[in-house]
């Protein structure tokens, strides 16, 4: 019997050891929230990345794009990240801890999040109303009245009933400030402010600004989507869990362009079809839901939003996120650029600003998700088999080549047999060590067939193939296993 993954470093332990992910700069002392991806961890993030790629552009109304890094600084004015993209931050006036207000909240037990409730709701009744009866609630309550109202925090501080987590010290904190999460660098010889430009905190941007471009050049009418895959950089204040948060990491990104007043049902149509999408993967549907944002919870553009969210050894995190972001891209960069990005429709013979639905997936975060589902160990007679249990279609390796003993021609028939694969399918081949730890390495990396050569096979020229999942084995001619491994894996 299978049992889950309970525990994020269990699955950074892994990573690193059979060559997913490294931490950047590891022999300076690494790089917090900056992570490299090793030879399987690549070719995970790459079928992560083309699966996607084939399920949101090989259609008619989807065109691909892959605008520049770099944007002219008015874009992110548009946007509204120049003057919104900022978390309120404290530092410890002790130890010098540095804290986003979510993150220091979200630090403290049960027992001082409800504290700081009681302390709040003697300050402010008004504040906690609702039947907010537990500490989950009224933890949502504190977090949101210090988000909206710096004076909240500085009277709970002030009371000395928020400690540093860091070094205990109470009433230490410095007043909340503003902290703009996108990285600024120059162009040019020249740092000045006419120089200004920066590392784009999203992909949308590119794609909005590319509009006019792409319907024109590729001759589409609303509704279509132009979808992209790229970098994004955010200087978070804390990362944390892993691949969870990084200030640098890749998104997967559709803006699908619609005419207003059929808004709400194409949302309903992308968020199905993104839901399926990973469950289309193998990803356990126990382990998925939606989570929609309240009313009150809204971005200022949105008419409506739901997060697709995975269920982590650290409780529930979004993993994609499905917007209606309304008109409010297009008629921003417009104003600001003062050109028009406006649709005319030949049938109707109108103008109009096309609205948006939005789908922003996480390919880091992906990823992540795939990994702690596929994670699984069983117990057997002796000994605890560890799995990555991935589709097929993720898999790094789809198959393993592994010759029995190093004598009497095995090696040379599995060099063979190797060769002729690896010109299909990324293959692997190891002839070191006993045959039982050489399948429990390709179980650890997530491999679904190895195929062995043994002195069967000097007879017939046949092999045993090896199930990952059931460890089940059949034999097939040794000249059939490339047409097994298409039909198995359905690549």
């Amino acid at each position: 019997m299978f049992t889950d993954l309970h525990s994020i470093d269990t699955l950074v332990s892994l990573a690193k050891r059979r060559g997913f992910i490294f931490q950047s700069s590891e022999i300076y002392g690494g790089l917090n929230g900056c992570w490299d991806y090793g030879p399987l961890g690549v070719e995970l993030l790459r079928n992560i990345k083309e699966a996607w790629w084939k399920a949101m552009t090989y259609r008619d109304d989807v065109e691909g794009l892959d605008a520049s890094i770099l944007m002219h600084a008015r874009v992110w004015e548009a946007s509204g990240h120049v003057e919104n993209f900022t978390d309120p931050m404290v530092d410890c006036r002790g130890c010098k801890a540095r804290y986003r207000l979510d993150v220091l909240f979200d630090s403290y037990n049960e027992k001082r999040k409800r504290k700081i409730a009681e302390g709040l709701a003697a300050m402010r009744p008004g504040v906690l109303v609702g039947g907010r009866d537990t500490t989950a609630e009224l933890a949502e309550a504190v977090a949101d009245a210090l988000s909206e109202d710096p004076s909240v925090f500085e009277a709970l501080n002030e009371k000395e009933l928020l400690p540093c987590p860091a070094c205990g010290r109470t009433g230490s904190f410095t007043i909340p400030r503003k902290f703009n999460l996108m990285f600024k660098t120059f162009i040019g010889p020249v740092e000045d402010a006419s120089a200004v430009v920066y590392l784009r905190p999203e992909t949308a941007q590119g794609i909005f600004v590319n509009f006019a471009n792409v319907a024109q050049t590729m001759r589409q009418k609303v509704p279509f989507g132009i979808a992209q895959i790229g970098k994004a950089f955010r200087n978070e204040i804390n990362t944390k869990n892993f691949l969870y948060r990084t200030r640098e990491f890749e998104q997967m990104e559709m803006q699908f362009f619609v005419e207003p007043g059929t808004d709400m049902e194409w949302f309903e149509k992308w968020k199905e079809e993104r839901m399926r999408w990973f469950l289309d993967l193998g990803m356990r549907q126990g382990k998925l839901r939606f989570h929609p944002h309240p009313p009150e919870k809204l971005a200022h553009y949105a008419r409506a939003a739901v997060d697709i969210e995975y269920e982590f050894p650290f409780g529930w995190g979004e993993i994609e996120g499905i917007h209606n972001r309304t008109d409010y891209d297009l008629s921003r960069h417009m104003e600001y650029s003062g050109k028009s990005l406006e649709y005319f429709d030949d049938e109707k013979k109108e103008k109009y600003v096309p609205y948006v639905i939005e789908t922003s997936a996480g390919a880091s975060r992906s990823l992540m998700a795939f990994l702690v589902d596929a994670y699984a160990e069983e117990q057997l007679d002796n000994e605890t088999r560890t799995v990555l249990r991935f589709h097929p279609r993720l898999a790094p390796y789809k198959a393993a080549v592994l010759p029995l003993v190093n004598r009497d021609g095995m090696e040379d028939i599995g060099r063979h047999l190797y060769r002729s694969l690896q010109k299909e399918l990324p293959v692997f081949y190891d002839d070191s060590g006993s045959i039982g730890r050489r399948y429990r390495r390709q179980d650890e990396i997530g491999t679904p067939f190895a195929i062995t050569i043994d002195s069967q096979t000097l007879q017939d020229e046949t092999v045993t193939v090896r199930d990952r999942d059931t460890m089940q084995q059949i034999r097939i001619a040794m000249d059939a296993c490339s047409r097994y491994l298409h039909d198995e894996l359905k690549m």
